[in-house]
């Protein structure tokens, strides 16, 4: 199969994947509300926090695993992979069973001062549902590395369908717990009995993918355990810095403006990033393709996929730039049935920050493609901590426009630091990235309208 084609069908994947986890976040909480009430459902939500914080002690190593597996595999260094994969599911196994150890004793500190009794939710239903739904999490830590079997097979959008799936699995299942009147218990063990059954059908079929696994047995290498172990701190310092930067510049915006205005802030920000959903599209849908080719040493054909990207993204920022622009505020007003006003000004420089994040964004895959983390993870550091204060100094004299401003510094620095950075990683110079651009995009359309006629 064609690389076009494979990046045509990993970007008709990622679509039906977004549109099922917008469906996952909405489609349940009616049946929560109407089965459970608001405010226990609000208790449920809280206690859900504990798993989720769990669950980001993975975007590491999982990832540091899974792109050192995919490079080596696609360069030919079969029993390097074979290793890497053996080296890795240990290492996953080991940050399993501490995950385990270290919620086992929080969960025991909180039920000691009696959190779990001042909740509306029964306080041993709270302590299994949390525990289970830990556990739930904890499986998830082997699905980056089982992925990279897909991507190393050629064959991401079978994985991202098969994510997509069992998206709606969960989302059936939940239902089905729901509409029986049954409680967090019962919902918890839903969805790890989901979790198990797919994680085993997915490692079992990515294996199956690759005939490595066949010839090659792989072996711990204490060597491989040192390299993914030091870039999976840099892979941890992403949500590390992206953390500072969100948490950062709302609190700022509290201490100088007050709750009213952070309410105003952040209802702003959240549509004015609606179009980013978009450019995640494209980023998840070129990640596969610029990876293996990265692996094999083609480097004509990652600086293909790297100039796509980022034409192809900037071109639709600036749709969503023109189209909030007119429309935005208006939205925004029903949105929020008239309850908060946004000034214009403030809007726009929302809107006008898209742009630059379309850049930074677009050139995030390289880093993970070539598994270089921490040149991204430091300039997302700097530019978060910029942020934060300039946010906090120009909201007390221009407020929230000032502060609108001070947020969208962040997207400009990450693209002045990280586009010509990528970029030289494929040995390309900025402005190549453009002229030659519009070449990729070109070839694209009369691709898709050729593969459209045939249809």
């Amino acid at each position: 199969m064609s690389l076009k084609n494979r990046l045509l069908k990993n970007g008709l994947a990622s679509v039906f994947q977004k549109g099922v986890r917008v469906l996952e976040q909405l489609f349940l909480v009616p049946f929560f509300l109407t089965a459970w009430g608001a405010a226990y459902y609000g208790e449920w939500l809280t206690l859900t926090i504990i798993p989720s914080v769990i669950a980001f002690s993975d975007l590491g190593f999982g990832t540091a695993a899974a792109n050192s597996f995919v490079l080596n595999y696609a360069a030919g260094k079969k029993q390097r992979a074979a290793n890497i994969s053996k080296t890795g599911m240990y290492i996953i196994t080991i940050m399993v069973l501490a995950a385990i150890a270290i919620s086992t004793f929080s969960i025991f500190i909180l039920d000691y001062f009696e959190v779990f009794d001042k909740t509306l939710i029964d306080r041993e239903e709270a302590i299994w549902a949390v525990s289970i739904l830990i556990l739930t999490r904890l499986f998830g830590f082997y699905n980056q590395l089982i992925e990279s079997y897909y991507i190393a097979a050629q064959k991401a959008s079978l994985s991202i369908n098969f994510r997509t799936l069992v998206g709606i699995v969960y989302i059936g299942a939940g239902l089905l717990v729901l509409l029986s009147g049954y409680g967090i218990v019962e919902y918890a063990f839903s969805q790890l009995f989901v979790m198990v059954i797919f994680n085993t059908f997915y490692w079992i079929k990515g294996r199956s993918l690759l005939a490595l696994f066949k010839s090659f047995k792989g072996e711990k290498d204490r060597i491989i355990i040192k390299d993914i172990t030091n870039k999976g701190f840099g892979y941890l310092m992403s949500p590390v810095w992206q953390s500072i930067y969100f948490q950062g510049t709302t609190f700022a915006v509290r201490i100088v403006l007050g709750p009213e205005a952070v309410a105003i802030f952040n209802t702003a920000r959240t549509l004015s990033r609606s179009v980013n959903q978009l450019l995640n599209i494209i980023s998840s849908s070129i990640f596969p393709e610029l990876q293996y080719e990265i692996g094999q040493g083609n480097v004509g054909k990652a600086q293909k996929i790297y100039r796509f990207s980022i034409v192809t993204s900037f071109l639709i920022a600036l749709i969503g730039v023109l189209f909030l622009a007119f429309f935005g505020l208006w939205f925004y007003k029903l949105w929020t049935q008239n309850e908060l006003i946004v000034s214009p000004l403030m809007w726009y420089i929302f809107v006008v920050g898209i742009l630059f994040h379309a850049f930074w964004w677009s050139s995030e895959p390289v880093f993970r493609a070539k598994n270089e983390p921490y040149k991204f993870a430091f300039a997302g550091l700097i530019s978060a901590i910029v942020s934060v204060f300039l946010t906090y100094f120009l909201a007390q004299w221009y407020n929230l426009e000032g502060a609108a401003l001070g947020t969208i510094v962040l997207d400009l620095l990450m693209a002045i630091i990280i586009l010509p950075i990528s970029a030289n990683m494929l040995q390309m110079k900025v402005r190549d990235v453009f002229s030659k651009g519009i070449d990729e995009i070109q070839d694209v359309y009369f691709f898709l309208k050729n593969r459209f006629k045939a249809l």
